[in-house]
């Protein structure tokens, strides 16, 4: 009996051994198919990634540029009247070596953000506000989508006859420009935040601040992104009208060096100031889409940015290399992968883990 009760026990000793061991292969093999659903792009050098982003820009104005040199070559405008891409940009480079162009541009630089700043706090107010009140927007809703699409020009006017020619009459224009974007986009994206995310937020307990700070912001922020940077072209457009109409004496900005050069009919200088607005605009966008990127790869919309996916990537080379999933289909001796706690929250991290951010 005695013996009978050892090999009893040793037999099912041996079969726990032997679960354990099928356990862990079957969760190494699913662990090996859930990767392959996955896309795994390789993640390229930075150089290649930088010139894969320059290249397409390079081409748009190298193209425009010809176009621009053959509109000169026809004939259609003397050239004093319509100067060729080079003598532009060679004014261009001029500029850059003296220290009047980079007092105007600093000068147009604080205009525009400090504007842009007090635009972007009034718009975030209003737009909870108004997303939080049915008497607000039922009151209001309407005007903010006019004030945005009334041209910035014709508040000029009123903004002399209350600030003269000062620097507050430009501040209140750029303002009035840019925070009914900022507002648009607060509300709306306020409006689109999925009911269940709510609803999900509240059973777990998050109320009041807590519910915006962690469910509704993050879930608005798409649209919030996309309202701050439609708020920055019209601040930029209402701050160049303004230096036009608004030149304050013994304050340099890129928009009086354009009025100043139209005056002397220096149509190099008009072209070479068109430039430095140009250029600004581009960087502006430039950093806008660089936090839309990062934001996406967060949320897991760009392959290689998934929690997931970086967890598949790495158990699939520890599952080759150490012999967890034979290259053949087959499953090896190793241990199961160990896969990270938010090895599947690639598709949630935009609802919960984006409200770090």
């Amino acid at each position: 009996m005695a013996t009978d009760s050892a090999t009893t026990t040793q037999l099912h000793g041996r079969s726990t051994e032997l679960d354990a061991e099928t356990g862990l292969e079957v969760d190494a093999a699913l662990a090996g198919l859930d990767a392959l659903d996955i896309p795994t792009a390789q993640r390229r050098p930075f150089a290649a990634r930088a010139w894969a982003a320059t290249w397409p820009k390079i081409g748009a104005l190298v193209l425009f540029l010809l176009l621009w040199q053959v509109v000169v070559w026809s004939g259609w405008k003397p050239s004093y009247v319509l100067p060729g891409p080079g003598k532009a940009l060679s004014e261009f480079g001029s500029r850059l070596g003296t220290s009047h162009f980079w007092d105007a541009l600093a000068r147009t630089l604080v205009r525009a953000l400090e504007g842009y700043a007090l635009a972007v706090v009034i718009g975030v107010v209003v737009g909870v506000a108004v997303s939080r009140s049915t008497i607000l927007r039922t009151a209001v809703g309407s005007f903010i989508t006019a004030l945005q699409t009334m041209p910035s020009i014709v508040w000029f006017p009123l903004a002399i006859l209350l600030f003269k020619l000062s620097e507050s009459a430009i501040t209140f224009v750029v303002v009035l420009g840019a925070a009914p974007s900022v507002a648009n986009g607060v509300i709306y994206g306020v409006d689109y935040v999925p009911p269940l995310l709510v609803r999900v937020g509240r059973s777990m307990g998050a109320r009041g601040f807590s519910l915006y700070r962690y469910v509704v912001a993050p879930a608005a922020l798409p649209s919030v992104l996309a309202g701050l940077k439609q708020g920055w072209a019209f601040a930029w457009r209402s701050l160049m009208a303004g230096e036009l109409l608004v030149i304050v004496p013994g304050h340099p900005s890129v928009g009086a060096d354009l009025q100043n050069s139209r005056e002397l009919l220096d149509t190099v200088g008009v072209m070479a100031s068109m430039i430095t607005i140009f250029v600004i605009g581009v960087i502006v966008d430039a950093t806008f889409n660089t936090a839309d990127q990062r934001m996406r790869v967060r949320r897991g919309l760009v392959a290689e940015g998934t929690s997931a996916v970086r967890a598949a990537r790495g158990n699939r080379g520890r599952g080759l290399a150490g012999g967890g999933i034979e290259p053949g289909g087959g499953v090896g001796d190793g241990a199961a992968p160990d896969l990270p706690a938010d090895a599947g929250a690639g598709g949630a991290d935009g609802g919960h883990s984006g409200g770090g951010g």
